[in-house]
């Protein structure tokens, strides 16, 4: 990156932000090596003046077509254009020959019709705006391949989801559009063939990953192939790193290969004849949650593919026998092992294990016995015999899942294999365009094997990058005989070691050197477990600066790759790595009765038979190792591992054979959304793809280079009469007109002037600047003429112009005058009467408010006067009304201590009345007192009258109440007085008879005397009773009248607050009156 250079106060920088990766500011200060900075955000920091980066205020909102012609080439400046061009639908960009290609996940039509193609078809690289056709020409275009017969390749490179596929197929397109030749009658020609494989290949080599629904899990080389005419004679589609783990082991969110999940939603009768169930009953398909994919039919993509697969010549049968293996090995799948009665043995767990069994068997047409000890069973080939051994359940799971891998990548290599039949390749070509499409770099939370693999794989495609675009700029400029220091790149020799390395120790023998080495070595040993692998790994690397171990794990290790370090976890690593064949398996397959199924896996040769029990790297490339002469399994076997590095070494033959042009596909997001452009994942992508480095290196050298001829040509103009007498020697030429353009840093080359970043467009702002002041005399001198010419013929109309104006001047003034007298007139006989109007309506105004004024004082004094009576009347009547109320409570309290008084002293004589009673010989003394009684009781009542008569209404109720007790009193003694007199007449008459009949016993008049004494007592008692109940009610009024005298005397109390009140107010009243006269 280029460093903060003349950064002053006031200037714009980038700094690095931890969210968007970089931000833009303005400088505000600066202290020695700090400044501070405003960020756009409002924010202000300080930071060190290394660590910001200037920023170019004049450069084009738009973004350049080619980030070499930026003024300041560095991170910030890289991405501020990728994301300028982005958001204007511009998705492709240069860095020197390298296409940058950012998914735009929409469709944009107008960039791939035949139109556009038409426009690029023999442009030269740069002429146009970045596309991959320009890619694709430039390879068809090449001299070399026209002339020579050198083949090209394109390479097309980035992560899951960053449209390698689309810009393959782009690539293919425009090949085809240029090179195409139409097919024989009824056929279609190679290149549509081509094409309409994709399906197919999709069917079988693309999953759904973390990052992308159709992520391509395979690398795929087409290689089309030219006639001497420059057009398409052949084809053949080169398939490398088929991810065969995926087949029996997953990780959520991620799917297996599409071909499973179609075959589950293939119609009825398929469905009924493999008897297949839902994705979910197989164990291959639900080790994750995730079946289905949002806008994807299942069952229409099997259609396609069967109608794909009849298209690029695969016939019905082969295609019946092809989804009969895909349905086999999910059943494979579902077989699970349980210990057996003998030790470390194995058996189906139950039913529907040997339900899955037998039908493998039947869809592989082999014997099911025998492919049940396939699984459960190893034989051991010694030198005298060969002995049969148990294996147990895990082993037998092992056997299993081997077995599934290897069908199906022979089977995926057989259709890769008959589509190459299908399309025809061209023996006597020699030259052609290779599309390389392959997964990129790839770093998750959690990396396994299939990460290493395919991490190893863009470690050496990263080297060939190092080797054919950084390397090849470096030998340009020794091939010039230029000065050149040689910049230091990133070189991943060292990562390569690491992973791969092998040490001689003696001659044919090898020791293992490095990771892959020392993981077929734990592969070979049963005991091995990926604790010991890991461990054997701490040990043997732990110096190395490259390598690490991680704090918190004892199972994992992380490698420092070129893109950054990446940590992985080892627990699935020999599990994976591990890809044998049984020898059981291999001659049971190869004996099926179906001819598909044996011909995928034929008998083995002589050679096969002596090969090594595991052919680790180092055989691969033909090294002796140091466990080849192990011959004690009948195994054959290769581990991934292994089989990665021969088909990578067979990629890079090819590619070294080849002139390499390079597509780098950019994913702006995760979510997989258009309009997203997420900073810090674009930049992780250039560093992984190596755009960053080759931005640099060719920012270090001479990026921009011109042929003397084109130079002068566009240049001449700094100084025209020595480039005409120097018209032979363009070396000297060039030279002079750099000169004068005072340009420092260039080289001279052989044949073209090399010239550094930012040279190019400082000689355009010269020559801009020459071609401007040229311009500026034409316009000069041409102006002149016609502002002369202008000037004559505006005189000449002017001079007639004024004298015309000033005769119709002077007739206007004259009639302005004689209207300016009229107005006078006019305005003083209208003021005049204005004004007398206007003093007319004052006048009437002034009256009739002085007599509103007067009415108002008048009414004021009246309503004062009144006010002031009332308020004398008010108190008249509040004292008034204070000395009766005073004067009846004080008369009621008297009347009712009265009262209380002679209850007193009646309850008194009441109780000696009580006491005179029992006797019968004082009944003559109580009716003497009762009549007495009777008559101070009716005089007391005739007093308490005349007392009463001047207590309120209220007492008149309850006096009622007494009178009619005392009339009922009266009454019964009334009645006892009668009762007296009857007796009295009774006794006398008694007497006579008794006198008449002295027959009769004087026992009988006592009893009856008695009776008439207790009959007497009984009237005594009621009497009693009710002057008791009297008693109570007249307690009860006393009660009353209390509390009707608490309430007088409080009201009594307010009465005078009033009246205190209403004096107050008076005199507040009799003080506003006094001022307001």
């Amino acid at each position: 990156m280029a460093v903060a250079t003349n950064i002053i106060v006031g200037s714009q920088v980038w700094v690095e932000d931890p969210e968007v990766a970089w931000i833009d500011g303005d400088v505000l200060e600066i202290k020695g090596a700090d400044i501070k900075v405003k960020l756009t955000t409002g924010k202000e920091i300080v930071i060190k003046s290394a660590q910001a980066y200037p920023k170019d205020p004049e450069a084009p909102s738009c973004g350049v077509d080619d980030m070499t012609k930026l003024a300041y080439l560095h991170e910030p400046g890289v991405l501020e254009n990728l994301k300028s061009r982005y958001n204007m639908d511009e998705i492709y960009t240069y860095t020197g020959n390298i296409l940058i290609a950012v998914n735009p996940f929409k469709r944009i039509p107008h960039l791939y019709d035949k139109h556009m193609m038409g426009q690029y078809k023999g442009a030269a690289l740069g002429e146009l705006s970045p596309h991959p056709y320009a890619i694709a020409d430039a390879s068809y275009r090449h001299v070399q391949m026209v002339n020579e017969g050198i083949s090209q390749s394109i390479l097309v490179s980035g992560e899951s989801g960053a449209g390698k596929t689309e810009s393959t197929k782009n690539l293919m397109q425009y090949l085809a559009y240029m090179g195409g030749r139409p097919g024989a009658q009824g056929q279609r020609s190679v290149e549509q063939q081509v094409l309409e494989s994709n399906p197919v290949l999709e069917a079988f080599g693309n999953a759904k990953t973390v990052r992308n629904n159709n992520s391509s899990r395979f690398g795929k080389f087409v290689e089309i192939q030219f006639n001497d005419r420059g057009k398409i004679s052949g084809a053949a589609i080169r398939t490398y790193l088929l991810e065969r783990s995926r087949v029996c082991q997953l990780s959520d969110p991620e799917r297996n290969y599409h071909c499973f999940y179609m075959i589950c939603a293939a119609p009825p009768d398929v469905f009924k004849k493999y008897k297949l169930g839902k994705p979910q009953t197989f164990h291959y398909l639900n080790q994750t949650n995730c079946y289905e994919l949002s806008g994807v039919d299942e069952s229409k993509e099997y259609l396609a593919t069967r109608k794909a697969m009849d298209v690029v010549g695969i016939s019905s049968d082969e295609q019946e026998a092809i989804f009969r293996i895909v349905a086999a090995i999910l059943h494979l799948g579902n077989i699970e092992f349980v210990k057996d009665k003998e030790p470390d043995s194995s058996k189906p767990k139950d039913d529907q294990s040997k339900f899955h069994l037998k039908t493998a068997a039947e869809l592989f047409m082999c014997d099911e016995a025998a492919l049940q000890d396939s699984f459960c069973k190893r034989v051991i080939v010694t030198r005298d015999e060969s002995i049969k051994k148990s294996l147990d359940p895990l082993a037998a799971a092992l056997n299993r899942d081997a077995l599934a891998k290897i069908v199906y990548t022979r089977l995926f290599d057989w259709i890769v294999g008959r589509i190459n039949e299908s399309i025809g390749q061209d023996a006597e070509s020699k030259s052609l365009i290779g599309v390389l499409d392959i997964y990129g770099f790839e770093s998750f939370k959690t990396n396994s094997f299939e990460q290493f693999c395919i991490n190893l794989t863009n470690e050496k495609l990263q080297q060939h990058f190092n080797q054919h675009v950084f390397k090849m700029e470096q030998e340009e400029y020794t091939k010039e005989e230029i000065d050149w220091s040689y910049i230091e790149f990133v070189d991943n020799q060292d990562i390569l070691d690491l992973i791969e390395k092998i040490v001689y120790v003696r001659k044919n023998v090898a020791k293992p050197g490095g990771i892959l080495a020392l993981l077929d070595e734990a592969c070979m040993f049963p005991r091995s477990t990926h604790e010991t692998f890991a461990e054997k790994l701490f040990q043997t690397f732990k110096d190395h600066k490259r390598f690490s171990k991680p704090k918190l794990s004892n199972s994992a290790f992380t490698i420092d790759h070129y893109a950054g370090e990446v940590t992985y976890q080892t627990e699935f690593f020999l599990d994976k790595n591990k890809d044998y064949v049984v020898a059981e398996q291999q001659a049971l397959l190869s004996a099926s009765k179906c001819s598909f199924v044996s011909n995928l896996f034929p008998p083995p040769q002589e050679e096969s038979s002596k090969a090594s029990k595991f052919s680790s790297i180092g055989t691969r490339f033909k090294v002796q190792y140091y466990f080849d002469t192990l011959h004690t399994s009948n195994y054959s076997s290769v581990s991934n591992l292994s089989y990665l590095q021969q088909q990578l070494q067979a990629l890079l033959e090819t590619l070294s054979h080849t002139e390499p042009h390079y597509i780098r596909c950019v994913k702006p997001n995760n979510l997989l959304k258009p309009s997203i452009f997420e900073n810090q994942n674009i930049l992780q992508q250039l560093r992984c793809g190596g755009v960053m480095e080759a931005i640099r290196i060719s920012m270090a050298g001479f990026p921009t280079r011109k042929p003397f001829k084109e130079f002068i040509s566009r240049f001449k103009i700094f100084s025209p009469d020595d480039v005409k007498k120097r018209c032979d020697d363009d070396i000297k030429t060039s030279r002079l007109l750099l000169e004068k353009a005072n340009l420092q840093g260039y080289q001279i080359g052989k044949t073209k002037v090399f010239l550094r970043a930012g040279q190019m467009a400082e000689l355009d702002a010269r020559r801009s600047e020459v071609l401007g002041r040229s311009a500026s005399k034409v316009q000069r001198k041409f102006l002149t003429y016609s502002a002369r010419k202008k000037f004559n013929s505006l005189k000449f109309s002017s001079i007639q112009l004024q004298s015309m104006c000033r005769g119709q001047v002077g007739r206007r003034h004259y009639e302005s005058r004689k209207r300016e007298v009229a107005s006078l007139r006019i305005q003083k006989d209208g003021r005049m009467f204005l004004k007398r109007k206007a003093f007319k309506v004052l006048s009437s105004s002034a009256t009739k408010i002085q007599n509103g004024m007067r009415g108002m004082a008048a009414r004021n004094e009246y309503r004062y006067k009144r006010r002031e009576t009332a308020a004398v009347i008010l108190q008249t009547q509040c004292r008034q009304y204070l000395a009766e109320h005073r004067f009846c409570k004080l008369k009621k309290a008297t009347i009712t201590s009265q009262s209380f008084w002679r209850a007193r002293l009646a309850r008194k004589e009441l109780r000696l009345l009580r006491q005179k009673a029992k006797d019968t010989d004082s009944l003559k003394e109580a009716k003497s007192k009762l009549e007495k009684e009777v008559e101070e009781l009716t005089w007391r009542l005739q007093v308490e009258k005349r007392i009463r008569s001047g207590l309120e209404e209220s007492k008149n109720q309850e006096n009622a109440k007494w009178q009619s007790v005392i009339k009922e009193m009266q009454e019964q003694s009334e009645q006892t007085k009668e009762l007296l007199e009857k007796e009295r007449e009774a006794a006398k008459k008694e007497l006579e008879e008794a006198r008449a009949n002295k027959e009769a016993s004087s026992k009988e008049i006592v009893d009856e005397l008695t009776a008439e004494n207790e009959k007497l007592k009984g009237t005594v008692s009621s009497l009693e009773q009710k002057v008791d109940e009297a008693e109570k009610k007249y307690e009860e009024s006393n009660k009353l009248s209390e509390e009707r005298l608490k309430q007088v005397t409080e009201s009594e109390t307010k009465i005078l607050e009033l009246q205190a009140t209403t004096q107050r107010l008076y005199k507040l009243l009799k003080a506003c009156f006094s001022v307001v006269k």
